[in-house]
């Protein structure tokens, strides 16, 4: 939270893959700091072999389904890295579960590959986090391992009724028209449009397709702790994000 403050950001969103356990401490300390915190999660799910990840926004973190997502998540996560472990081994590359572990630190709710990259880092394997993801473990990646836990629709309806705004995260060009339709009829509010790495293409394009549809936008940085830039590197205009703010009540 010192972090978002000093980056100048005054309001962020927590959203943790598959749980939403730091929520309520972060909440905690951003009231000293005066930095608005929106309660989230980003729910996993597998179409087609494919992670797709779902935003929600101003979920209930104490809710059944968010709760109970998240239960199931942390189990199937310990599944997909050992098998990702196993991968990375017929690759020639070894890395201990308990490095793994090690990254994750002793307040772990759920174990994710930003973890499996930081033992990586740790053990010589790559240069960076960054490295881990374009050479060995992100979605492209000869390691990757599907997450297997839901379908997009079933995400969705996790984060609406855990009183959340669903949001498409960094939705792939290739499957927005796609699986699109599919989404919205289940309930799917908007798009993530804005993020660091994206090329300005992209961006023209989603913001094209939401202002068509009367869809919220939202925007992340990707951040997975103090080893990346700084908080407050980048960051959304109050305008790009407004809409998305009035609709949880901010």
């Amino acid at each position: 939270m010192r972090g978002a403050a000093a980056g100048g950001l005054d309001v962020i969103a927590i959203t943790d893959h598959d749980t939403s356990a730091a929520v309520e401490a972060a909440q905690a300390v951003a009231r000293e700091l005066f930095v608005e915190v929106v309660p989230g999660i980003e729910v996993s799910s597998t179409f087609q072999g494919r992670d797709v990840h779902i935003l929600g926004y101003f979920v209930d973190p104490g809710s059944k389904s968010i709760a109970g997502h998240s239960t199931r998540a942390g189990l199937r996560r310990v599944e997909r890295m050992k098998e990702m472990i196993g991968l990375l081994v017929e690759l020639g590359i070894e890395v201990p579960y308990e490095a793994i572990e090690r990254a994750a630190g002793p307040d772990r709710v759920v174990i994710g590959r930003p973890h499996l990259a930081q033992a990586l880092v740790a053990e010589g394997h790559v240069d960076s986090v960054y490295d881990a993801f374009d050479r060995l473990i992100g979605d492209d990646g000869p390691a990757f391992v599907p997450t297997h836990l839901l379908d997009p629709v079933g995400a969705v309806e996790v984060i609406i009724e855990g009183g959340g705004i669903p949001m498409w995260a960094h939705p792939p060009n290739d499957l927005v028209d796609t699986l699109l339709p599919e989404l919205l009829e289940a309930g799917l509010r908007g798009l993530e449009v804005y993020r660091p790495r994206s090329r300005r293409s992209e961006v023209l394009r989603l913001e094209s397709i939401c202002r068509d549809r009367g869809l919220l936008m939202s925007g992340g940085s990707d951040w997975h702790g103090p080893d990346g830039p700084p908080l407050g590197d980048f960051h959304v205009a109050a305008e790009e994000v407004e809409a998305l703010l009035e609709a949880g009540g901010l």
